[in-house]
Order: C-alpha cells, then structure tokens, then sequence
C-alpha cells in the first residue's frame, strides 16, 4: 500500500460521523505504513460539480476544438481519476441521505466514469479497467438499514465500483445513529472495532 484516497462526502466535514470515523481508519492504515501517501478530498470544502450539458459537451468536444473553459471542466475531471488511479486504496466515507448516498459522490462517480479509461464495452459485456485496489465503505445511518430493502447505498456502490473494476469491498457499518444515545455509541464502538479488526488484517496481507 503507497498511496490512499479519501473522500469524506459528509455535509458535516470533520463532525460527520463517517469522516470521524474514516480519519481513524486512515490512522490505523498510518500506524501500519508511515510513508503512506494520503489523497484526500472533503467533498464539503472541495464540492464536486454535478454533471450537466455543458461538461458532458466539453468531454465529447475533440481537444483541438475545446475553449478555455471546456478544457478547465475535462482537466477537472481528469484530476479525478489520475487521483484514483494512483491510489492503491479507496477509503469512502458514506453517510445515507433519504436512504442513497450524498449527491456529490454521486457526481464524482459520473466524472470517473470514462470509457476507454475507467471501464470499457466488449463484446460479451462491460470490463473495468482499474485493476486490484481495495476499497472501505464506512456507512453511517440514522435508522438500522443492513441487509433490508431500505439499503439502497451498498448495492449501489458496489455495482458502481465493481464496474471500473474494484471489487476487494470491505463495508464498516455504524447504524442507529439517531436512536438514542446508547444505540448511537454502541453503533459507534462497534464500527471503531470492525474498523480495528480490517485494519490489521490489511496490514499483515
């Protein structure tokens, strides 16, 4: 492991609970690796534009034909995926809006999205492209969501990831957030051993 990208998506920043707990993740990742290369973007101080006419007409304008703000929206996007293709590790942390996830990670996910980059078409169906990295979901809920028709987000997230390729998937969970002080830190402590455990297992891999 040499470099890691994080994307803390809490409209919260640093007192999001899956920030919180994304950071200590990081650490655990840190304490194992010290020369770790950290990527990281907030999403609350680095907002990740939705996509829309006018950068999906800057990406399919050829480069010779761009102007100068054309050109600005395709950089931007390919910042995006030089960040994630260096990383050999995903960390994502993923609080549940409205029962899917915050909207700017879905428009991140529409900026990697890139055919012939991320993923291509073949003849028998679509193949990712990004090759063997390893992901960490760490989801945070008001309501017990797990394993029910209500959880929309890891389904989701992982169809995504699995098609540009990532599908070494380790999901945290911290739910019941907003049911109690006593649910809240349990759900918490749980998700800080779950977190415990994957990362040592990471680290003698």
């Amino acid at each position: 492991m040499a470099t890691l990208l994080r994307l803390d998506t809490s409209l919260f920043s640093e007192q999001g609970v899956s920030t919180q707990l994304s950071e200590k993740l990081v650490s655990n990742l840190r304490e194992e690796n010290p020369t770790l290369k950290v990527i990281h973007r907030n999403f609350s101080e680095q907002a990740i534009p939705h996509l829309d006419g006018e950068r999906l007409q800057a990406l399919m304008t050829p480069i010779e034909k761009r102007n100068e703000s054309q050109q600005a929206k395709v950089d931007f996007s390919d910042q995006l995926i030089a960040e994630l293709q260096e990383a050999d590790t995903l960390v994502i942390g993923l609080p549940m809006y409205n029962f899917s996830i915050p909207s700017m990670l879905k428009a991140w996910f529409d900026h990697i999205a890139r055919a012939g980059t991320t993923f291509k078409y073949t003849s028998t169906g679509s193949e990712g492209l990004l090759g063997d990295k390893k992901v960490f979901l760490v989801t945070t809920r008001g309501g017990i969501h797990k394993d029910q028709a209500s959880d929309t987000q890891i389904p989701f997230v992982k169809t995504f990831l699995g098609f540009i390729g990532l599908n070494n998937i380790d999901v945290i969970y911290a739910e019941g957030l907003n049911m109690g002080d006593d649910m809240r830190n349990t759900a918490i402590e749980s998700a800080r051993e779950a977190i415990d455990a994957l990362t040592a297992t990471a680290a003698t891999v």
